[in-house]
């Protein structure tokens, strides 16, 4: 019998997990509030983690494993409590008949609010600084809490890739950049799915998986100093070309994931941006 793999959110992320996951030889189930079309081979949940009702078939389902990746509707309180909090939850109570062997939660490295030019990695205890931080880092614990032995969280910074274009729309106008300038971390979509994909192929391998850890790439870099690059490689000709001194956010470390032998195709902003910038050459 193939080995089933839940996807919960399946968003642009979720739909990027799914496809290597099916591409790996897994059963895939994807659940999203919506009907649309999903990565071939995988199968389509409509349901909402935020409505207890809609999920109660998980469990005939029996899934080795879980990945709980959804997206909150709106940057309030509100949605974060429901989707992160209370929709992780419902989830994991409608899948108490059949617990999964492992459940991987896709959290933010936005739990950790403090100002530092030190890296962060995942022994720095989390301070977060408003309520977006305060909700993962909570259902972060509610999940230790429930799967105490067998769950991992991903703490992921910046995700950008195809479609996500604000850095590239900013670089383009340098009368909207910011005064500050802070830290920046980031990861490719595409590099943040292999990672997934990646544990749970250790996990299957008998390898051991760790509980946490953060998912960035190998360079933290100032907002400016990626601004700058971007405009450069736009041929932006009002862009300035000094840049205000270093202030604010964080630098995070990426070496836990990379130490599992974890490679990045993208291992920092240059190689990552000049893929996107090369992708968008090409479209008509």
């Amino acid at each position: 019998m193939t080995d089933c793999a839940l996807v919960v959110g399946c968003g642009d992320l979720g739909q990027a997990v799914a496809s290597l996951l099916q591409d790996g030889g897994l059963e895939v189930y994807g659940l999203k509030r919506s009907a649309t079309d999903l990565p071939a081979g995988v199968h389509l949940l409509q349901a909402d983690v935020t409505q207890p009702e809609t999920l109660q078939g998980l469990a005939a389902l029996k899934p080795r494993i879980v990945i709980y990746c959804v997206a909150a509707d709106a940057h309030r309180d509100d949605s974060y409590r429901a989707h992160y909090v209370d929709g992780l939850r419902n989830t994991l109570a409608a899948l108490r008949q059949a617990p999964p062997e492992h459940v991987f939660f896709v959290s933010s490295t936005g739990v950790y609010g403090q100002v530092s030019d030190d890296l962060l990695d995942e022994a720095t205890i989390p301070l977060p600084d408003g309520f977006s931080g305060e909700r993962m880092l909570q259902a972060e614990q509610l999940l230790a809490r429930e799967y105490p032995a067998a769950h991992t969280i991903l703490r992921f910074s910046g995700i950008y890739g195809p479609g996500r274009r604000r850095m590239l729309d900013l670089a383009r106008e340098p009368a909207r950049w910011p005064a500050q300038n802070g830290w920046t971390n980031r990861i490719h979509r595409d590099d943040g799915a292999a990672a997934i994909a990646y544990l749970v192929k250790q996990l299957f391998s008998g390898k051991p998986v760790e509980p946490l850890y953060v998912v960035t790439d190998d360079r933290p870099a100032s907002q400016y100093e990626v601004l700058q690059w971007l405009a450069q490689q736009m041929g932006v000709s009002d862009a300035p070309q000094d840049a205000p001194a270093i202030s604010g956010n964080k630098r995070l470390s990426n070496q836990r994931l990379r130490h599992t032998g974890f490679q990045l195709r993208y291992p920092d902003y240059q190689t990552g941006y000049a893929a996107l910038l090369e992708q968008e050459n090409l479209e008509p």
